[in-house]
């Protein structure tokens, strides 16, 4: 009879150096106390202890809430950190491969009149809003994915491969006890086979229901008696109320895997690689990213398959399907992850990452572009259909190429 084992769940917390302390806490804590000591060295005789105190007890108290906050089981230090890189990254990111292009003069005013309401505007000497505060200063858009493959298979580039499944669940609370146990264990035996980290990732997203609702009103009329007609269109008229008065959401179980396109040889007896191996991975992957061929990611696209069908065979006999996504249901998972608050659902229609979308060429002003309602007057509308047609006349021969970079920069 085999015997219970216990699946650790902080495997991945940080080893406690002294007491309770990790090396990075106690990295800040040692450095702020070095840093207010020599101070205060450098000044005792000048200043009083009190003044000191004053103004060290406060720097001491940061440096611990840093060093020992957490918020979602991240460290302060981290968030904080986290905050300042987003604030001085730039805000506005376009898709542009084949360079940046400067956003029109009324774009930017646009944009900064947005951005600036209740303020006081100051005037330049042409009389209109400061150019400091109203340029848009686009900067290139880089996602994690550059591709997905035919098969599905999600290219990060020097980042390696990933592949994305979507696994069914299972009722736990209706289980007896001892299927509850066999579940457990079945799981726990795919836990144990990994030799290389998986994501586990439960997602909720909107659930659209107006092409349900609208295959019912359509074929209420042709069913065959009307009391099951009279049923549909109750029906249909109960999922628009609901959707009407609620969020509806649907959870998805999501199961990532992925490959780095060079690997190490585990040399530590347990999967993974010894500490010498960790040290100098980065690198020999930065010597050795621009030897990467077609046939180092085809293997590793073929390590993505052979995990991918121990996870099949592994979690079958708990009752979850794992089913992997195809091109455009990983597209529309990427998509839905850079946009997650969209009222219109992604699907697998959309264009891949490594397709251009164009639009017809048009030799006047296109409202649709950029939408009539980012112009809050008519004045102002009909002030940026003017420096439209102004800036048009003033570009290159190509106004394909102009009108398809300007859809880029709508508000």
């Amino acid at each position: 009879m085999s015997q219970p084992v216990r699946i650790p769940a902080d495997v991945d917390r940080e080893d406690r150096v002294i007491g309770p302390l990790t090396a990075r806490q106690l990295l800040i804590l040692a450095v702020t106390g070095i840093v207010l000591y020599g101070a205060y060295t450098l000044t005792r005789e000048f200043v009083p202890l009190v003044a000191f105190l004053i103004a060290a007890i406060p720097i001491g108290v940061t440096a611990a809430f840093l060093a020992l906050g957490q918020r979602d089981g991240i460290t302060m230090d981290r968030l904080v950190l986290a905050a300042l890189r987003q604030r001085m990254s730039p805000q506005h990111r376009v898709a542009a491969p084949e360079g940046i292009r400067p956003a029109p003069e009324w774009l930017g005013s646009q944009v900064a009149n947005t951005s600036s309401t209740g303020r006081a505007k100051r005037k330049d000497s042409a009389g209109g809003t400061d150019a400091a505060a109203s340029t848009v200063s686009p900067a290139a858009l880089r996602l994690p994915a550059e591709a997905v493959t035919d098969t599905g298979v999600i290219d990060l580039g020097k980042d390696g491969v990933a592949v994305v499944a979507v696994c069914s669940t299972i009722n736990f609370g209706l289980r007896t006890p001892a299927e509850q146990e066999s579940l457990v264990a079945s799981f726990g035996r795919y836990l144990h086979s990994l030799t290389a980290p998986v994501q586990v990732l439960v997602r909720a997203e909107r659930l659209d229901l107006s092409g349900q609702i609208a295959e019912l009103r359509d074929q209420a009329g042709g069913l065959p008696h009307p009391a099951l007609e009279r049923a549909a269109r109750e029906h249909a008229e109960y999922l628009d109320q609901l959707g009407r008065a609620t969020d509806l959401l649907r959870r998805q179980v999501l199961l990532i895997l992925r490959e780095p396109l060079l690997t190490t040889t585990p040399t530590d007896g347990l999967g993974g690689a010894s500490p010498l191996a960790a040290l100098t991975a980065k690198r020999r992957v930065a010597k050795q990213a621009a030897s990467v061929d077609d046939a180092t990611r085809r293997a590793a696209e073929a390590r993505l398959v052979r995990r991918l069908g121990e996870a099949v065979e592994l979690l079958s006999p708990s009752g979850i399907v794992v089913t992997p996504l195809d091109a455009g249901q990983a597209t529309a998972v990427l998509a839905a992850a850079c946009n997650p608050d969209s009222v219109i659902p992604p699907n697998s229609g959309l264009a891949g990452s490594d397709e251009v979308i164009t639009t017809a060429p048009d030799d006047g002003w296109d409202a649709s572009a950029f939408g009539r309602a980012a112009f809050p007057t008519d004045a102002e509308f009909g002030e940026a259909e003017d420096a439209w047609d102004n800036d048009f006349d003033d570009t290159a021969e190509d106004p394909d190429d102009y009108a398809n970079s300007a859809g880029r920069y709508r508000s």
